[in-house]
């Protein structure tokens, strides 16, 4: 039989991170690069447990920053594995800005990464399918296939090699 894992195994619910002057662009909101390094440190984390072998970034879809945040916000990351194929899977990762005193959260950006596990020797090696239980699980699997068709495309029309 081979190795599956549920997304709860490897997800990540509810990492803080407090926003400090220094995370702040002249408008005085994040800088949205400081947000990208955070959900790419996430998804890596997320798509490290879930394999549970160094995994590297492949590619990240487009993101939309929705709402600022600012100094003293926090920043709320919801992260999992939506689908996992031979060597590689996608994560996908969820972020809310919350104010600390109202506890109001609204969503300030979500996107999808694909990461590749990597074997001691820095080639690609396999990674545990994923195993959808819940509805919502099961909707990000399906989608997630749809999107890495698109992403191999990409590659294809590229002329990159395998």
């Amino acid at each position: 039989m081979e190795n599956r894992k549920s997304v709860k195994d490897s997800a990540i619910e509810n990492q803080v991170y407090e926003i400090f002057p220094n995370d702040l662009n002249p408008r005085r909101t994040i800088f949205g690069g400081k947000v990208l390094e955070l959900i790419d440190m996430l998804g890596g984390i997320v798509a490290r447990r879930h394999s549970e072998k160094t995994c590297v970034t492949a590619s990240m879809d487009s993101i939309d920053f929705i709402h600022p945040a600012k100094a003293g916000d926090l920043l709320i990351f919801k992260a999992s594995v939506n689908n996992a194929w031979n060597t590689s899977c996608e994560v996908g990762v969820k972020v809310f800005v919350e104010d600390p005193k109202t506890k109001t959260r609204k969503h300030l950006a979500s996107a999808y990464s694909a990461f590749v596990a990597l074997d001691d020797d820095g080639k690609p090696t396999s990674m545990p399918k994923i195993v959808p239980k819940t509805r919502q699980e099961k909707r990000r699997f399906q989608e997630a296939e749809k999107r890495r068709q698109v992403r191999l495309e990409r590659k294809e029309s590229r002329g990159d090699k395998k």
